[in-house]
């Protein structure tokens, strides 16, 4: 078996996958791609030329893997391991679904918005888009706040897929709106996943690149 891994350590979603696979002692290659680099662009492209990471190439089987989710649901079929991130039960699998799709829609990509616009060049910048992604994620924060209430994860005692899409993505929204004094179940619920072994080993890789981070 041979899984290759391409992706960038800062990349949130990045994040969401390397937690599965650290979750679960899954053997593969991490290829770094810097997009500011033209020819690692170039090599990247050539694999996927949507030019987004991360995506998974598994070369034992001839299979090229983009999206976050569908790589973790790939990994659960071909690769299970101890930790069985999408549940055999159809119910729970699809509210496993349903709030990964809720973390990634309504919290990690307005959090993204809001944390790239900076990037853009003065007069180039979008801040009624920044405010209403913002407002999106805080609406989606205070649900989750009432959600979550003393559950240890989004499903109760089981860890999964769910739990990989809300750590990257409130790790990041946690940059823009603290969480501690206004949600404070959420807050309590990231500290929690930073805490978790995957997870703290995804933030202590990513660690020496967290400079390069948008203020």
């Amino acid at each position: 078996m041979t899984l290759k891994l391409y992706y960038h350590p800062l990349s949130s979603y990045c994040h969401k996958v390397l937690i599965p696979l650290y979750e679960n002692d899954t053997p593969f290659q991490p290829v770094l791609v810097d997009l500011g680099n033209e020819a690692s662009r170039a090599a990247f492209l050539k694999i996927w030329p949507i030019g987004k990471f991360p995506v998974i190439e598994d070369t034992t089987r001839s299979w090229m893997v983009p999206e976050s989710s569908i790589i973790i649901e790939y990994l659960a079929q071909h690769y299970p391991g101890k930790t069985a991130l999408i549940p055999r039960d159809a119910d729970l699998a699809r509210q496993v679904r349903m709030r990964d799709r809720f973390f990634d829609l309504h919290i990690h990509t307005p959090m993204q918005k809001a944390m790239t616009d900076v990037l853009r060049p003065e007069g180039n910048r979008d801040p009624m888009g920044v405010e209403q992604a913002i407002k999106q994620m805080r609406t989606a924060m205070g649900m989750l706040e009432q959600e979550i209430g003393s559950k240890e994860w989004a499903m109760g005692d089981i860890f999964t897929m769910a739990d990989c899409s809300a750590a990257p993505a409130l790790f990041y929204a946690n940059r823009i709106t603290p969480l501690e004094k206004e949600f404070p179940n959420t807050d309590a619920y990231l500290k929690r996943l930073m805490e978790r072994a995957s997870y703290a080993r995804v933030l202590k890789e990513a660690e020496p690149y967290f400079k390069m981070l948008p203020r």
